[in-house]
């Protein structure tokens, strides 16, 4: 049976005390220092894709545990206000024109600018709200542009939504909230405003004005993707027209086999940017649940750059970014041995630390730096977390009979954690572990509830070395309980 690795328990303890540490998200506030906004500059140095790739892993593992599912959906909710506040989209509401800056860039920045507009060329991350000819638009939801803002975020709350089953966010929220501006939205409002722009830009929504990046396409329309899955909507069919653009115009194909993928394209100077192998790797982890042959040709290249299909050594993991990708994609891709032998290769670089007084793992990646770097650690677990398919199935096959099911409620989490909890309907039982802190929290006996009980009566519980005990009610529960030892015991219903 499927259980989560000790590491991605610590993970969730460590993520669970982060998004629950009390900090202001709005104008006059300022995110804690644990949020990352210093990975992948100039593109994704922001606080808002912290919470998104937070998210990944917690979709993983919940499909793992489908019958625990309370502090995976504590975290999304703490993920998913954050994201409505104006620091999520603290970029697009200061970056008006275009960058002051830009004869002095440095260096570092040439190869994500055409070379014959270098020094009169915003470099990508600069929102530049309020060019020609689309004007100031200070809702980054209804803009023109800000595709990586709404396109993650559609995605980051269908991810709350597959978790926990919860359409609160259907209700109406408000953003930025800066006082001047506030913009009411819901979730189904983002995912319909999104899927009618693309249709009507079929060429693809820009994220910064103006560039077009495949890479945010593909997270945006795997957002669309699970929205119809969760809502019985068509939305995703505006990524299907653009993705028929894309393939002409934005890719290179060596017979019926992808060789290259635009970084971006800019439509205003009609420039393909950065195309060639690298970009086909980068969406590899978005287009897998949508385009599984593109995304398969990118963990090809990916690997064979790398080495992680020999026996030889692993290149390129020294670099933090491009060893998460590799891992994200070996999760995804791979068999068990090879998804082993890259993180076994990555340890190395990865710094994994466990603070044994509380449970948590993180990754330091050699950094130095008080805080774990958010995006990093989170793709990292994503990958950790994910087995060969498993992130295309939470779009494709998405687990929604969980909600009907038993589940458990009420662990005495972080203190204990559930490395199993999964219902099996053909024998009407639930089988679960439960794993405590650290030794010295011991193997005690811990407690929690079984509710979505059609009857709290007759319920068993059971190990491979122990008789059946009658289990007790409460409310209308079934009440449990088990040492946390990391022993499986079954429950049976009446």
């Amino acid at each position: 049976m499927p259980e989560l690795h000790e590491q991605s328990l610590g993970w969730l303890r460590y993520l669970h005390r982060k998004a629950t540490t009390p900090d202001s998200w709005d104008r006059d506030g300022r995110p804690h220092e644990h949020w990352d906004n210093r990975t992948g500059a100039p593109m994704l140095s922001w606080h808002r894709f912290d919470l998104v790739d937070s998210s990944y892993a917690l979709a993983l593992m919940c499909d793992v545990t489908p019958a625990w599912r309370e502090v995976y959906s504590k975290i999304l909710d703490e993920l998913c206000a954050r994201h409505t506040g104006w620091w999520a989209a603290s970029d697009w509401l200061t970056q008006f024109g275009h960058d002051p800056d830009r004869e002095s860039y440095p260096d570092a920045y040439r190869p994500l600018i055409p070379e014959k507009h270098w020094s009169h060329y915003d470099v990508p991350g600069w929102t530049a709200n309020g060019i020609e000819p689309y004007g100031v638009q200070m809702d980054p939801i209804a803009a023109d542009g800000m595709l990586f803002f709404k396109g993650f975020f559609g995605l980051l709350l269908g991810i709350q939504r597959y978790v926990s089953g919860d359409d609160k966010w259907n209700e109406p929220f408000e953003m930025i909230r800066d006082g001047e501006h506030r913009f009411s939205w819901t979730y189904s409002g983002i995912a319909a405003h999104l899927a009618g722009q693309w249709h009507n830009r079929r060429i693809g929504c820009h994220c910064e004005n103006t560039k077009i990046w495949p890479y945010s396409l593909s997270a945006a329309g795997l957002g669309l993707r699970l929205h119809d899955q969760l809502h019985g909507t068509q939305h995703h069919s505006a990524f299907d027209a653009w993705w028929e653009h894309a393939r002409e115009n934005y890719m290179s194909w060596q017979g019926d086999k992808p060789i290259g993928f635009d970084l971006y394209y800019d439509p205003v100077i009609d420039e393909h940017h950065g195309h060639g192998p690298g970009g086909l790797a980068l969406p590899a982890w978005y287009l897998a649940p949508q385009r599984r042959e593109v995304a398969q040709a990118g963990w090809e290249l990916s690997a064979m750059l790398s080495g992680a299909l020999g026996d030889g050594p692993i290149a390129g993991l020294d670099d933090p970014l491009n060893a998460v990708a590799l891992l994200q994609l070996a999760g995804e891709f791979g068999d068990d041995s090879i998804r082993e032998r890259v993180w076994d290769a990555a340890e190395e670089f990865l710094e994994p630390s466990w603070d044994r007084s509380s449970g948590e793992f993180t990754l330091g990646f050699g950094l130095g730096e008080p805080h774990p770097r958010g995006q990093l650690n989170a793709r990292a677990m994503a990958a950790r977390a994910c087995s060969a398919g498993a992130w295309a199935r939470i779009f494709n096959q998405p687990n929604l009979s969980k909600f009907d099911e038993p589940t458990v409620v009420g662990v005495d989490f972080p203190a204990v954690a559930l490395s199993e909890a999964r219902w099996n309907p053909s024998r009407g039982e639930l089988r679960v572990r439960a794993v405590a802190t650290n030794e010295s929290r011991g193997a005690g006996l811990t407690q929690f509830r079984v509710t979505n009980v059609a009857s709290a009566a007759g319920w068993t519980l059971r190990s491979d070395a122990t008789e059946a005990i009658q289990l007790g009610s409460t409310a209308g529960d079934v009440l449990v309980e088990i040492p946390a030892d990391g022993r499986a015991w079954t429950i049976n219903g009446g």
